[in-house]
Parts: structure tokens; C-alpha cells; sequence
């Protein structure tokens, strides 16, 4: 999948509706083993929204924010929660270990990683006895960062649940047409989630008691063309990425807003936009 250039601004734009799933989220977040002052990590914090919603929740705690995104974790710094501590990161490959977190968070990031990939059972690169088949998405990172915490810590992460939705499914068929496909190319949008059946039995596995819930939101979106600018800050990143050309960027645009007009009409007080979450939180035994 292309690796997306992230614009804060732009995904800040709608910060009070990107942001009120993680305040769903904490509230289903029971005591923590150290409540005075607990390590948490903010994996994929991406702005720092998410970084300052901990830091209001839990005043003494020792955070830091891990993402792969320099010119995110630069408006973290200033704008999203400068007393936390930043980590320029690969959550994929982040340790979370030596930090013997309290408390593991993660708001709206795992979809950016592949759902699921298995390894493959032979061939040059084969994996090494006893490897064969084993997870290696986002499903299996889940396992790794339970075994990282305290007991009686926690991991809880939210994630978009709308990937059929029109909003995903037209920019799929439109990167399909002959005028895009060769120059966006069947990789430039591969984000995706699980059921919340597979997120709760993976936290069941991995020792943690889970609470896994779905929730559909109904937003109210205003101006013109909202749902674009919407996807502009987040669904729309790789594809814009690879979209260098000024002109083609415009056109890409263009089409993509005239079929999100049909998909999602304005109505009298704004534009209605349905976005499915879903929500897990795991409790260490």
C-alpha cells in the first residue's frame, strides 16, 4: 500500500468528529493498574487530538505518542499535547515492551496497516519451522502489545468500520477506470478492518478480557462538498500522495466529488454522513 503523506491541517479540520470516538472509547476504560500516574502509549497519534484527550483524562500520566508521520508528530509537538513525549515510529514494528504500559491506545490506525497477511508455506523466503500461516497484520500486533502490558493493564483501539460504504467503494471503482488505474495502481487503497467478532476473540487470546462494540454515527457535515474534505484528511491520503501533478490532482477531485454529491446529498441544515466504528478495549488479566 502506498505510504501516505499526511497533512494535519487538513485532517484537523473535522477534529470534534474525529475525535469523539476516542472519547467513547476511554469511557469503557476501567481503572488502570497505577491510576495516579500510568505509562500509556498513543499509538498512531497521529496530530496529537488523541494524545491531548489523554492527557485530559489522566493530568499525571507519563505519555507518549508513537507515529511514522514526521510533519504529524511535528503538530503534536506544538499544537496537540507538547507534554507528552513523540516517537517517530512504525507501530508494525514498535516494541511496546520496555515500557510496561498501563495503558495501550490506538485511535483510528490499525485500518492504515494490512487487516491480514499469512505468511507463505514454502518457496525462497519460506518462514522458519512452526511459522507457517501465522498472522502477520494488524490482527496479529494485537498479541505483542497485550503481552507488553502490566497486569490489570489495558488496550483499547478504535477503528472505522465503513469500508463499504459509498464513500470507499467509489473511490475503488473510480481508481478501477482506465484513466487512473495505471497511475494510481491496484495497491494505492488497501485499508481495512475485521468484524469485531475476530477483535474480541484475538483479545481473548491474547489473556485480556474483552468489550468489543460497534457504533454508527450519523454526522452532520457542513459547506460544500464535505464528505470530500472529509476523505481529503484521511481515506484520500495515498491516492493524493501518488497524485503529484497538480492537474491530475484537480481531476481526480473533481470526479471523485461529483459522484460523493450523488452518494451523499446536501440536505437542508448540511450533509448527513454515516460512519461506522468499531471499538475494543482488552483488560489484561
Amino acid at each position: 500500500m502506498t505510504t501516505p503523506v499526511w497533512d494535519p491541517a487538513q485532517y484537523l479540520r473535522y477534529a470534534d468528529e474525529r475525535t469523539r470516538p476516542l472519547h467513547d472509547l476511554l469511557a469503557r476504560v476501567p481503572a488502570l493498574p497505577h491510576p495516579e500516574e500510568p505509562v500509556i502509549l498513543d499509538i498512531g497519534c497521529g496530530p496529537g487530538n488523541s494524545t491531548a484527550v489523554l492527557r485530559r483524562r489522566w493530568p499525571r500520566a507519563r505519555i507518549t505518542g508513537i507515529d511514522n508521520s514526521a510533519p504529524m508528530l511535528a503538530t503534536a509537538r506544538t499544537d496537540g499535547e507538547p507534554t507528552a513525549d513523540y516517537l517517530l515510529a512504525d507501530a508494525r514494528t514498535f516494541d511496546p515492551g520496555p515500557a510496561r504500559p498501563d495503558l495501550i491506545v490506538s485511535n483510528a490506525a490499525l485500518q492504515w496497516m494490512d487487516p491480514e497477511k499469512r505468511r507463505p508455506r514454502q518457496g525462497p523466503s519460506s518462514p522458519k519451522a512452526g511459522e507457517e500461516g501465522r498472522i502477520d497484520g494488524h490482527l496479529g500486533l494485537l498479541p505483542r502489545w497485550a503481552a507488553a502490558l502490566r497486569p490489570g493493564a489495558v488496550l483499547a483501539f478504535q477503528v472505522p468500520g465503513n469500508f463499504d460504504a459509498p464513500s470507499h467503494t467509489l473511490l475503488a471503482e473510480l481508481r478501477r477506470r482506465p484513466r487512473w488505474r495505471d497511475l494510481l495502481g491496484e495497491d494505492a487503497v488497501r485499508p481495512g478492518v475485521h468484524p469485531p467478532e475476530r477483535y474480541l476473540d484475538a483479545l481473548a487470546g491474547a489473556g485480556c478480557a474483552p468489550d468489543v462494540w460497534e457504533t454508527t454515527y450519523r454526522t452532520l457535515l457542513p459547506g460544500p462538498d464535505p464528505v470530500l474534505e472529509w476523505v481529503k484528511g484521511t481515506a484520500l491520503r495515498p491516492v493524493l500522495t501518488r497524485l503529484a501533478d497538480p492537474a491530475q490532482r484537480a481531476a481526480f477531485l473533481a470526479e471523485y466529488g461529483a459522484l460523493l454529491r450523488r452518494a451523499y446529498p446536501a440536505g437542508p441544515h448540511g450533509t448527513v454522513f454515516p460512519f461506522r466504528r468499531i471499538f475494543a478495549v482488552g483488560t489484561k488479566a
